[in-house]
This record gives structure tokens, C-alpha cells and sequence, in this order.
């Protein structure tokens, strides 16, 4: 089962300094929120474009599946991509990627007022954000493991913060009238040129496990890629990490959109009520650092689903407007842990974490993929905001996948944190 490894190379790499692994760690850190502030520009737009483009939601469900689609050709792929160009080259070419997807989809709601052009920004937008993931969390787990302490989730508070920028730079397009165009245009050239500039500070190259080792041939990678397949504990971390996706994603897509039509909320309200998740989702990724390295992951993340499912349950339920709200925030804060931790599970074993990361990324961007028209169809027949309730329903039995996630520590590796609990 062992795929060819760079083991045989790096004896004859330096080991990179503490600066330069800081750097890298900043670099890291930039992509992220740069990534985020790309989606979350997108997101908080989506009633604007919904209006502009006169959907229904089982058709908004569609347009949305589009970007799905997009991250999920992405997938088999990226981690490949990775190891042969290195994850600097790889965000780099992605993020090219992003920026086009996010000018097409903006001006195509708004100047050509086509659902096609939009749907074809989008596969743009999920493709190169896609690709950027796998990539990013990659070059992230071999910051994580030099450093020698949990950093993962920090990286996603990026994401988050990112995500946050993005919410409120598009509650105040809404509020002042900008179009959708104009504003992703404008998104689009801050986030290419931030990003190219962060990924030149990344690892150098054979420093990382991202390169493509000397011995290493194409066949031998897509070997390794199909290995990775076979592992039940890689595949047991992608059910994982698709169900803390669908949580993440559901809020993503149809969080805003959901209290416009369930509260009577403006647009520029609903965008505030999902700056409120991600605002929760950036607390939990910064926080649970420390928890994560105190107490380690199953503790954690038992904790953190029980928060998603009440917090989910009082955002749908509550007749309480702050009630809600406060749903929003404990909904944002238990979701934030799962997707950035079962990454770095994924990527545990750092010759593997390439391919590894790749096949978890695929299973859990499904829930990206069958989560959009899902909740749109049952939106069609309940309304967008009791579909919601799929959230808490799915996360329950994920508690029974947890231990999978806990942190292994094979003779001769040091730990990135505390040991795990062995019950």
C-alpha cells in the first residue's frame, strides 16, 4: 500500500530556517484570506444575482451546483498538480483561475444577465478554488509540521476573516447600489495579484513533500493517487470532512438568501446574518488551536458538532429574531473545527499528504456538489429556511466517525500536539 516516496531525495535538501518557515507560514496565512475574501465576495452577492437573473430556489440551486461542479474536477487532480509544480505554482495558476471565474460570473449577471455565462464563471471560480485548497492545505500541514504546535485551523480562520472582508464589502455594495460586476471585477484583480506575491514566500520546493521527487514518475504518481483510495482511513476522514463541508457549505450558499425569504430580512441584513456565521466560524478556527493542542481532536470536535446542531436547530427554529442570531453564531463556531482538522489528519503522514489531501478533498467537495440543489429542491417544497434542519440531521450520526480523526504518532515522528486520549 505504500506509494513511492520523496524520502530517498531529501537527505540532500536543507532543512529550511525558522525565518523562512515563518514566512511561509505568513504566506500561507495571505492565500487563505485571500481565498476566502474571493468566495465570500461571491456568496454574499448571490440574492443580488438571484434578483438580477429572477430564479427560483430550485433554480438558484443549479446555478450554485455550477461552482460544485467546478471544485470537484478540480479534486482528482489537484493533489498531482501539486506534487509536480510545487504548491506555490499550483495556488498561483489556480488563483488565475479564480480571477477570471469571479469577472465572467459578475458580468454575466449584470451586463449579458445570462444564467449560462454566470454558470460558467462559476465552474471557473469552483475549479480554481478548488485546485487552490488542496494546494494550500497542503503547504499548510508542512508549515504546520516544522513549527511543531496545531496552526491548521488558524490558516482557516484566514479563510474565514477572509470570508468576513468579503460578507461585508458585499452588505455594502448592496446597501450603496454597486453592481455585482463592478464589485467581483475589483475582487478579482486584489485577490490575483495578493495571492501571487504570498505564494513566492511558501517552502522552497523539496522542503515541502508538494514537489515532484526526482525519482517519482507520472505513473508512479498515479499509482500513489490510487493507493490513497484504497485506505480506509483516508476515505473514513473524506465521509468526515463531507459532512463538516455540507455544514460549512450549507450556511454558505443559502444562509443569507434563507432569512431574506423565512425573516422578511433585507439583502443587506441577510449578508449580515451570514457575516455573523462566518464571524463565529474565524472565533472557533483561532480559538481551537489551543484547544486542540490541550485536549486533542476527538474531545474537540465531539464538542464542536454538539455546538453545530444546536446552534443550527435555533437558527431555523427560534421565533426569536436575537435567538437566531445567536443560533447563526454557535452554528458558525461548531462548524469551524471540522474541515481544517480533517485535512491535517489527511495529511498525518507528510510523503503521503499530497495524494492524501486530493482523495479527502474529492469526497468532502461532494457535499459542495449535492448540498446546492438538495437544499433548493427541499427549499421548493418546506421553504429555504426549515431546509436548514438537514444540517443538524446529518451531523449527529458524524459523531460516530470522530476517533477516526485521532492523531497518530508512528515510532520515530514527533507529535504536532498533545497526545490523544486512547479512550
Amino acid at each position: 500500500m505504500s506509494a513511492p516516496t520523496s524520502r530517498s531525495v531529501t537527505p540532500h535538501i536543507a532543512s529550511p530556517t525558522l525565518r523562512t518557515v515563518r514566512l511561509a507560514r505568513n504566506g500561507v496565512a495571505a492565500t487563505f484570506t485571500l481565498n476566502g475574501l474571493a468566495v465570500g465576495s461571491w456568496f454574499s452577492r448571490v440574492p443580488a444575482v438571484r434578483e438580477a437573473l429572477d430564479l427560483s430556489a430550485g433554480r438558484l440551486g443549479l446555478l450554485l451546483l455550477a461552482m460544485s461542479v467546478g471544485a470537484l474536477l478540480a479534486m482528482p487532480t489537484s493533489g498531482l498538480l501539486a506534487q509536480r509544480f510545487g504548491a506555490a505554482r499550483t495556488v498561483t495558476m489556480a488563483t488565475v483561475l479564480v480571477a477570471v471565474g469571479l469577472t465572467v460570473a459578475g458580468l454575466g449577471a449584470t451586463v449579458a444577465g445570462s444564467f449560462a455565462v454566470v454558470a460558467l464563471g462559476l465552474v471557473a471560480l469552483g475549479y480554481g478554488s478548488g485546485a487552490c485548497d488542496v494546494a494550500m492545505n497542503v503547504e499548510g500541514a508542512a508549515v504546520e509540521r516544522r513549527l511543531g504546535r496545531t496552526i491548521m485551523p488558524r490558516f482557516h480562520a484566514g479563510w474565514s476573516l477572509g470570508s468576513v472582508a468579503g460578507a461585508a464589502l458585499g452588505a455594502g455594495a448592496a446597501r450603496f447600489d454597486v453592481s455585482v460586476g463592478a464589485h467581483l471585477v475589483a475582487v478579482a484583480v486584489v485577490v490575483l495579484t495578493g495571492t501571487a506575491l504570498a505564494a513566492r514566500t511558501f517552502l522552497p520546493v523539496g522542503t515541502d513533500h508538494s514537489g515532484d521527487p526526482a525519482d517519482a514518475t507520472p505513473a508512479a504518481r498515479r499509482r500513489a493517487q490510487l493507493a490513497a483510495w484504497r485506505e480506509p482511513r483516508t476515505l473514513l476522514i473524506g465521509l468526515f470532512v463531507l459532512v463538516a463541508a455540507f455544514t460549512e457549505g450549507a450556511a454558505n450558499d443559502w444562509l443569507a438568501v434563507a432569512f431574506i425569504d423565512g425573516r422578511d430580512l433585507s439583502e443587506a441584513a441577510g449578508a449580515a446574518v451570514f457575516a455573523v456565521f462566518v464571524v463565529g466560524m474565524t472565533v472557533g478556527r483561532t480559538a481551537g488551536t489551543v484547544a486542540l493542542d490541550r485536549w486533542g481532536r476527538v474531545p474537540v470536535l465531539s464538542g464542536t458538532i454538539g455546538l453545530a446542531v444546536v446552534g443550527a436547530g435555533l437558527a431555523v427554529l427560534a421565533g426569536s429574531g436575537p435567538v437566531a442570531i445567536i443560533g447563526v453564531a454557535l452554528w458558525g463556531l461548531g462548524a469551524s473545527l471540522g474541515f481544517p482538522v480533517g485535512m491535517s489528519a489527511a495529511a498525518d503522514d507528510e510523503a503521503h499528504a499530497a495524494v492524501r489531501v486530493s482523495v479527502v478533498a474529492v469526497i468532502g467537495y461532494t457535499a459542495f456538489l449535492g448540498g446546492p440543489p438538495l437544499l433548493g429542491l427541499i427549499g421548493d417544497e418546506v421553504g429555504t429556511l426549515r431546509a436548514l434542519l438537514a444540517v443538524p440531521l446529518l451531523l449527529l450520526p458524524t459523531l460516530l466517525l470522530v476517533p477516526v480523526l485521532r492523531q497518530p504518532h508512528p515510532a520515530g515522528t514527533a507529535p504536532t500536539a498533545r497526545p490523544e486520549p486512547s479512550a
